[in-house]
């Protein structure tokens, strides 16, 4: 099975990577030269264009920033539907909206492309070790063939359902995850504004029921001060902003996701948003008093 990868950004690169390592053939495309170098370097193809792409392909994965960057890709000039083969899979691993995945989706099949929606949730450590967790939306059949593909990114690999339920599963991943930084942090801010060690305020709270990934990785990562990106602010707003206007779309009622929203979008016009989401921390300093949770 040929591979092609489309978009070598801080996800793709190491995704692309460890579809090298699974002993795939692989061909890439990025907008930027030197995001293409790493992967030329270990032994991948590079192309001209995401349509040159499919052509020497019989899968394409795409992993860019949102819809409108998915539908370039995709259906654009110089795009995977110009050099697609009847039968190609187009796996797209980027957060977009379901309706929006659906909707190219349907584009895709009228050439004779089968597309997946396959969001994914682990962050840059995830796409660098392997261990994503991937959601994936679609044909059954198409799903199948490709899942060794996914298996060399992910190690929870799952098909959801129809088109646009990878896509569902996501927004539901980021609203707990979204909500639950924000919890960590407004915990962290409580105790250390309270005159209390967030340090042992942690230790504590691992080992009874409001233990969390979060509050074990993120919230170390708070009291360490390190905002480094793993997954940027302005990354989380986007998934949250899809979440409120599928809400709205639906008529559905979703107060905490909401105000999370607003909250990443605080983030943003302060500044933050190429820090991490951790960087909430921060933001309800800043709003408290400027009181610093941990060390500098």
């Amino acid at each position: 099975m040929k591979v092609g990868f489309v978009g070598l950004g801080i996800m793709g690169r190491p995704m692309a990577l460890n579809i090298l390592k699974g002993g795939f053939d692989l061909t890439v495309w990025a907008r930027r030269a030197e995001s293409m170098a790493p992967l030329l370097e270990a032994g991948a193809k590079g192309a001209a264009s995401p349509a040159a792409v499919a052509a020497a392909c019989d899968v394409v994965i795409s992993m860019v920033s949102d819809a409108a960057d998915v539908e370039q890709v995709a259906l654009g000039a110089g795009g995977v539907a110009e050099g697609a083969k009847p039968g190609l899979v187009f796996i797209d691993m980027s957060t977009i909206a379901p309706a929006a995945a659906q909707a190219i989706a349907a584009r895709l099949a009228e050439v004779g492309v089968t597309m997946l929606d396959a969001p994914v949730s682990g962050g840059e450590v995830g796409a660098i070790n392997g261990g994503l967790t991937i959601m994936v939306g679609g044909d059954a059949a198409a799903f199948e063939r490709t899942k060794p593909v996914l298996a060399c990114m992910g190690k929870s690999v799952n098909l959801i359902g129809d088109s646009g339920a990878g896509q569902v599963t996501k927004a539901c991943n980021q609203i707990l995850t979204g909500v639950t930084v924000m919890a960590v942090a407004e915990a962290l801010n409580f105790a250390r504004k309270s005159g209390v060690d967030g340090t042992k305020v942690r230790e504590a709270l691992l080992g009874g029921f409001a233990y969390s990934r979060i509050l074990e990785n993120h919230g170390q990562r708070m009291l360490d001060r390190n905002f480094k990106p793993g997954f940027k602010a302005w990354m989380h707003q986007k998934d949250m902003n899809i979440v409120v206007q599928e809400a709205h779309r639906l008529g559905l009622m979703l107060p905490t996701s909401a105000a999370t929203a607003q909250l990443f979008n605080a983030m943003v016009g302060s500044g933050m948003g190429e820090e991490d989401s951790v960087a909430a921390l921060k933001l309800l300093e800043g709003l408290s008093g400027g009181l610093r949770c941990g060390s500098d």
